[in-house]
């Protein structure tokens, strides 16, 4: 969605809307089982994950810890629950069965992975690859493709004591596909119902006949049709890297990538509520409609990436660590869209919409560092895991967005090519931001089955803004402090209950009525009960939790001046269930309660409603059977079901989204290394709305799409 709904106002409050984004080896096997305090090799934090059981995650601590020690709730999609639920281009897919996540908000949308976490959108602010951010601003978004992930690690809460500013509703982890010690060869073709094709190939082994070396070259390319009119899209990437090892005590990685993307939009995203969910005069838009102009319209981007890994083991007891990575990425999109119908409602005889013509360039270059030294020691009767930190941001966006020439289009007998009028620029900015912290973490164990998790952090941010239109500049420096405390108890039955207390932080760029703006703050309280059953490999986590978060920046919509004087409270209930049961059965499940409400803002209205776009409830179930002896040994069915409750689409709770169940579905085959795979979604076709952020802002869900897959390994 052309970085979406950051210009749902544009031709109203430009600056002020804007912004706010807007053969013969053998397959390797890895075990997961954690004892006590302990984490195995294999159950290191990027690792595979066995089934859909993940037993160490690095979210919520940056080191390799057992997933019930983490003092709030974690969720990880690991690469086998990817595959066996037929994840092909797109992150925000691996996350539809997740608590605590409302994915695809508005819908699909090829070139952005729109994920808003226990209610805040942590597209920008909240994505992580490697714990290091992948911080955005505007249209200057990174993507990447699923392909090159072993997993992705959702840690719900404040992260602000970890990785500094960020999402107040939590982070992804997104953690990359690394070397492997045992040759690994995987190739895949495949094509969906749309026909949009795709190929990739994954090859991992020693370099030649060294024992210190090993390699892995990741790759893809995809392209084809998608499901809106005229829309299509060429993508792909390369990702080689290079581990070096030259003593047990000792590790570097250095790894690229680059990849890039061509395409015209689909036309879901900026559909009006009339017409959508509920009927206008001549009934339903088509959700295949496109209301663009496709000789016009394109969205283009590359990106490359260069990152580094260091760690060494010290005799005397101390690990240190490094994670360096710089980011560039050209963005270039163009073409109209649709804001609402001419005259507010829709008017026969040909049911006239309003377009914004629209043209964005986004230059992006971003560099991060994350320093680490870890040791254990005891302490009279306490055991202490102790780790200090010292990371670094820089992220520099030159953009230039215009708009507005665009004419009409009628909802019922589209016409393209009709000559569009001039855009203007209303935007060409240099932004700079900085940001350097220093943590320190301690996790205490006492009492025989007692942990406590003590984090505090301090960080220094500088934000510059070069305004070439305006002739000025803005510079302002902040600093903040974020702590958080956890404690658990663990039961030699597997069960961990905790409570946790965490404040937080988020930078802000947004224009106000005062360019030096303080940062969004907030703190959450938990609580909740994590089991790891000692009878069956599963894991069980049920959370309740108060997050508020203040210095939001609200416009005033008659001035379309803004302040930071806005305040939104979540509340909510997060169940989540991952079972391998056997050898047979594998399960998830999730049950997801989300209350919001606006505390503070500068319309008055708005106190005491709802946010809109995010849904009261959402509840999921996947299941999986493999066959494992007999004639059909390698069958493999899947069947999942996802729920979406009401949500609000405006801002005064007047016009609702109705719920929503849709249901996927899942065949595979495995022989001699070879598997041919059958997923597909939305199985009836249900026709639905996912979400809208305002009543002329709204998206389809997902159509039925069928994905056939081949894939090897060799």
């Amino acid at each position: 969605m052309r970085a979406g709904v950051a210009l749902l106002g544009i031709c109203a409050g430009f600056p002020a809307l804007a912004q706010n984004a807007d053969t013969a080896l053998k397959p390797i096997v890895l075990q997961g089982q954690t004892s006590g305090a302990t984490t195995t090799a294999t159950d290191k934090a990027d690792a595979p994950v066995k089934g859909y059981v993940a037993k160490a995650s690095s979210a919520g601590s940056k080191t390799d810890t057992p997933v019930n020690e983490i003092p709030q709730a974690v969720s990880v999609i690991g690469k086998q629950e990817m595959n066996d639920r037929g994840v092909v281009n797109k992150v925000d897919e691996a996350l539809r069965y997740t608590p605590g996540i409302t994915a695809e908000p508005f819908g699909t949308d090829a070139d952005t992975d729109w994920v808003y976490i226990r209610g805040f959108d942590a597209t920008q602010t909240g994505v992580f690859l490697d714990g290091l951010n992948l911080f955005s601003y505007g249209f200057g978004g990174f993507q990447i493709d699923p392909f090159m992930l072993e997993r992705v690690d959702a840690l719900k809460g404040p992260s602000s004591v970890l990785y500094g500013g960020g999402n107040a509703g939590g982070i992804l982890n997104y953690v990359r596909k690394r070397p492997t010690d045992e040759p690994y060869y995987y190739t895949e073709i495949g094509i969906n119902s749309n026909g949009n094709a795709f190929t990739g190939f994954d090859v991992s082994d020693k370099l030649g006949s060294s024992e210190t070396m090993s390699y892995r070259v990741t790759g893809k390319i995809a392209g084809g049709d998608n499901y809106s009119d005229f829309s299509h899209d060429l993508r792909g990437f390369i990702m080689p890297q290079l581990t070096v090892s030259p003593d047990e005590a000792t590790k570097v990685t250095i790894w690229g990538m680059a990849s890039g993307l061509d395409q015209v939009h689909v036309g879901n995203g900026f559909f009006p509520y009339v017409g959508t969910v509920v009927d206008a005069p001549f009934g339903k838009i088509d959700r295949k409609a496109f209301y663009g102009e496709p000789d016009i319209d394109s969205g283009k981007y590359a990106q490359q990436m260069l990152g580094a890994e260091f760690e060494h083991d010290f005799d005397n007891g101390w690990k240190v660590s490094s994670n360096m990575r710089y980011s560039h990425l050209y963005k270039h999109e163009e073409g109209p869209y649709l804001f609402g119908y001419v005259g507010g409602v829709p008017t026969a005889p040909d049911y006239q919409l309003n377009r914004i013509g629209f043209e964005a360039t986004s230059k992006v270059d971003s560099f991060s560092i994350d320093n680490r030294a870890e040791t254990e020691f005891d302490l009279g009767a306490t055991d202490h895991k102790l780790m200090l930190g010292l990371d670094y941001k820089y992220y520099r966006l030159d953009h230039i967005q215009a708009c507005c020439g665009a004419t009409s289009i009628s909802a019922t007998n589209p016409i393209y090519g009709v000559p569009q009028g001039n855009n203007f620029v209303y935007i060409d900015q240099v932004v700079t931001q900085q940001q350097v912290g220093a943590y320190v973490q301690d996790q205490i164990r006492f009492g025989g089955g007692w942990l406590a998790t003590l984090n505090g952090r301090f960080d220094f941010v500088n934000t510059d803004t070069d305004d070439d239109l305006a002739s000025a500049s803005y510079s302002f420096d902040k600093s903040a402090a974020s702590g958080r405390a956890g404690l658990a108890y663990e039961f030699d039955n597997g069960l961990t209950p905790y409570v946790s207390v965490g404040t937080f932080f988020n930078p802000t760029i947004a224009v106000s009525t005062t360019p030096n703006n303080a940062p969004e703050e907030g703190e959450q309280y938990e609580v909740g009960v994590k089991y790891d059953p000692t009878f069956i490999d599963g894991s069980f986590t049920l959370s309740l939790f108060n997050l508020n978060k203040r210095n939001v920046i609200v416009t005033d919509p008659a001035t379309f001046l803004s302040s930071q004087i806005g305040e939104v409270q979540s509340r909510g209930v997060e169940l989540e269930g991952k079972v391998n049961l056997n050898e047979n059965w594998k399960v998830l499940g999730s049950l997801t309660y989300t209350d919001m409400e606006v505390k503070e803002d500068i319309v008055p209205g708005f106190v005491g409603k709802r946010p809109y776009l995010i849904p009261d409830v959402q509840a999921s179930l996947w299941l999986d059977y493999t066959v494992t002896q007999g004639a059909l040994e390698g069958l493999s069915l899947g069947a999942g079901m996802r729920y979406q409750g009401e949500s609000w689409a405006d801002r005064l709770n007047t016009l609702k989204v109705p719920d929503a169940t849709v249901f996927d579905a899942a065949v595979r085959y495995k022989k001699d290394n070879w598997e041919a795979a059958l997923n597909v979604t939305n199985l009836f076709d249900k026709d639905y709305v996912r979400g809208c952020q305002g009543d002329s802002t709204c998206g389809y869900g997902d159509a039925r799409t069928i994905t056939f897959k081949l894939s090897k390994v060799w």
